[in-house]
């Protein structure tokens, strides 16, 4: 029987088989596979299963048809595959307590347009009104949807924000994330007030959120709409990618690429360079040149670590 991985602990995972939850286990063969990652099997998932002395067990995974990936914090050779078979990202970000830097967005963002995966940003807390602060969210704001990604300034305390986003969200799978403190687990328990997750708060004396959740699991919003909740992660290493790759992954360098003199051009000092002649002219957002040549270096350092 076929199922879809809701919940997943480590060595037992939660499975919805005909609308119904049930407990499942690895066979022994699947935990000896040759991976690169820490975990074999994750949230959305479509497993096989057996129902064997008394027990479901998981026979076999279905080739994933994306997955947004991390690079794992205590492994450095190994990997983390967050969630799998994802139709929505929703990447929850905030101007000020807790402060989300461009640099985390934008690893975001690259790694979902690595794997196909379509973006929401949600900018939370609109109803903070520090100069500082509106001006970051104005700034995030226009930067990202100059780009081309659907952003919507919100508040999560407000009702017509969340249907607002009800509607986004509809008949999809989505992954939720974020860092710890931005409203994850507010948004899950407004969209279904009976999903009674922990609310973190916030750490005065650091302005970061506090870790509540600890796995990543999807909840059932109705018969067709899943949400992913993700641990908060203060991190995206980026996996699997080539520095000749990279700029793809940038909507507003990828238009340029092909009017470069090199076909091989990493747009740093090359002669020709057309993706910097648009940095010149004002046509691509500094901050995202910057995140871009970061990444090129991060990049360099996983193939030595790998």
């Amino acid at each position: 029987m076929k199922g879809l991985v809701s919940k997943s602990t480590g060595s037992w995972y939660k499975v919805i088989v005909n609308q119904k939850e049930v407990d499942a286990r690895l066979r022994g063969k699947l935990r000896t596979l040759d991976l690169k990652s820490t975990n074999p099997v994750t949230v959305g998932d479509i497993v096989t299963l057996q129902h064997e002395g008394g027990e479901y067990l998981i026979s076999e995974i279905e080739d994933r048809r994306n997955c947004i990936v991390r690079k794992s914090n205590k492994l450095s050779k190994q990997y983390q595959i967050i969630a799998a078979n994802i139709d929505l990202a929703v990447l929850i970000i905030t101007p000020g307590h807790p402060y989300t830097p461009m640099g985390f967005i934008d690893r975001f963002l690259v790694t979902a347009e690595a794997y196909h995966i379509e973006c929401l940003l949600l900018i939370n807390k609109s109803d903070l009104d520090k100069r500082k602060i509106a001006n970051y969210r104005d700034e995030l704001f226009e930067t990202y949807t100059d780009i081309g990604y659907k952003c919507h300034k919100v508040s999560l305390l407000q009702d017509q924000d969340i249907e607002l986003i009800r509607e986004e969200i509809s008949n999809k799978k989505v992954l939720l994330s974020g860092n710890s403190g931005v409203g994850k687990s507010t948004l899950v328990n407004a969209l279904n007030p009976e999903i009674a997750q922990k609310i973190g708060g916030i750490s005065k004396s650091y302005n970061k959120g506090m870790h509540t959740t600890t796995f990543a699991q999807m909840f059932q919003l109705d018969e067709d709409t899943f949400l992913i909740d993700t641990p908060g992660i203060k991190d995206f290493g980026l996996v699997q990618l080539e520095k000749q790759q990279l700029s793809h992954y940038f909507p507003e360098m990828k238009k340029y690429i092909n009017d470069c003199k090199f076909n091989d051009c990493l747009h740093l000092e090359e002669p020709g360079c057309a993706v910097n002649e648009a940095l010149d002219r004002g046509k691509i957002p500094p901050s995202r040149y910057i995140s871009y040549l970061n990444m090129l270096e991060e990049i360099e350092q996983l193939k030595k670590t790998f």
